[in-house]
């Protein structure tokens, strides 16, 4: 099954749109033991509420050769635990070095089912990411309108739309209900959603900034399709860190998010 056809399916059975972020902050940790324990404790225990988990490449790539380890563990706990895994690291290069960069993030023990992928060093870098996607069944979401507020810096005047249409063109080449490759558009941009979801059909929507950055679940209605499917709300710091290190306050949060969701859709 590829990713977007087990990320919706679950979406369907477990009625979650949610997509947990995992940030392991160092600062936030006594020591990397606290750290690892803390960040598969909350994959855990948010499992049930969720469609799928995000980790943070930036994070894991901060811990130096023992965040690879985890990242590795995590990916592996997270498939047992039957949640389909989203790398967030913003990939995008030319040529052979983007090629490397696929294969490291979307094939081996430590790939991701999908990767967030940058597209503004030209459309012509996204080719080995969707190729490699392709091949394994994987999935990539491509940075169209991202959900920091200087985004409109390089993405406003048209060029977010540009990028839409590219991402459209992409999922034209392929079949079933969900292309392999999707979009990021933020969730601190409701009024933008209609159009984004308009102009890219076939697309998974991942919608990160619910929670801590100011989204709010009741606007992402215009990201889905009827039924609900169609896009993935993440929140991170809302989730992970609701209350400290508490564990339980994390599951409550994912409990929390998930139903908000779910009586926005009306479902």
């Amino acid at each position: 099954m590829t990713f977007a056809a087990a990320v919706t399916d679950r979406t369907r059975r477990l009625q979650s749109r949610l997509c947990v972020g995992l940030d392991p902050r160092a600062g936030a940790y006594r020591d990397h033991a606290q750290l690892r324990a803390h960040t598969l404790d909350v994959l855990e225990a948010t499992a049930p509420y969720a469609a799928c988990v995000k980790p943070q490449l930036a994070f894991f790539e901060a811990l130096g050769l023992p965040g690879f380890a985890l990242l590795e563990e995590l990916c592996a706990a997270a498939r047992t635990l039957g949640l389909p895994v989203i790398l967030d690291g913003k990939r995008g290069d030319i040529g052979s070095t983007a090629a490397a960069y696929a294969q490291g993030w979307l094939t081996g023990t430590h790939a991701g089912d999908a990767l967030t992928v940058n597209p503004f060093l030209g459309f012509g870098t996204l080719a080995p990411f969707v190729e490699a996607a392709r091949a394994n069944g994987g999935g990539v979401f491509v940075l169209v309108k991202t959900s920091n507020p200087d985004q409109a810096d390089l993405q406003g005047q048209g060029v977010s739309e540009r990028v839409a249409v590219e991402v459209a063109r992409l999922d034209a080449e392929e079949a079933g209900e969900y292309a392999s490759v999707g979009a990021v558009v933020g969730a601190t941009h409701p009024r933008d959603l209609a159009t984004f979801r308009a102009l890219m059909p076939r697309a998974l929507l991942l919608l990160p900034g619910l929670g801590a950055q100011g989204g709010q679940a009741a606007d992402l209605v215009p990201a889905f399709h009827t039924g609900g499917t169609g896009a993935l709300a993440s929140a991170s710091r809302a989730v992970q860190y609701a209350n400290g290190l508490e564990v339980a306050a994390s599951r409550a949060a994912a409990q929390r998010l998930r139903d908000e969701l779910n009586a926005a859709l009306g479902l």
